[in-house]
């Protein structure tokens, strides 16, 4: 499985740099997770109930952050174990590219490969579950991070009808007149 997106984040880099490092964050933004804890510089267990397809499974996993460059790029590592429900591992680049003062890309791109009952789900079905979970966390990650920075939303445009200027202005002017408007 091959899973490669980019995502718009309403803070400056350093914060988005800060918020992906923050394991309590990342807790209440993974769907599913019920814990991550430091067993090491960089190294992480993992705690996850997770649903694919039919198989629901708690997976217990190793998460380590390699290839640091701070607060711009890291690889992660993780591989996990779900029981009967079956296993995976992979590997996942995160990249943050600055694009204004108050917004960062992230880009990444993840691959996986999962072995057992998920395995025999069939990659269409890991791909889509893998896709809803991704979608799940920025969703609460980009909430989390409004309000953790205290960043407005976007706010909606509101549609303004412009004034008519010069010579269309008379036009419509003098249709009015013609039609009694």
């Amino acid at each position: 499985m091959e899973l490669t997106s980019q995502q718009s984040l309403p803070v400056a880099q350093a914060q988005a740099w800060e918020a992906l490092n923050d394991i309590s964050l990342l807790k209440e933004c993974i769907p599913g997770c019920e814990g991550i804890t430091a067993t090491g510089d960089n190294q992480y267990e993992v705690l996850i109930t997770a649903a694919i397809g039919p198989v629901k499974a708690k997976f217990k996993g190793k998460l380590q952050l390699e290839n640091l460059q701070p607060p711009t790029s890291y690889t992660l590592r993780f591989e996990g174990q779900g029981g009967a429900a079956g296993h995976g591992k992979g590997t996942a680049e995160v990249r943050l590219e600055s694009t204004g003062p108050h917004e960062t890309v992230l880009h990444y791109t993840a691959k996986a490969t999962v072995g057992g009952k998920i395995a025999q789900l069939g990659s269409r079905l890991v791909d889509m579950a893998a896709q809803k979970m991704a979608t799940e966390f920025f969703a609460t990650f980009n909430t989390q991070l409004q309000a953790r920075y205290q960043v407005a939303p976007e706010p909606v445009p509101a549609v303004v009808e412009a004034a008519p200027q010069g010579a269309m202005a008379k036009l419509l002017a003098w249709l009015k007149k013609l039609f009694g408007g």
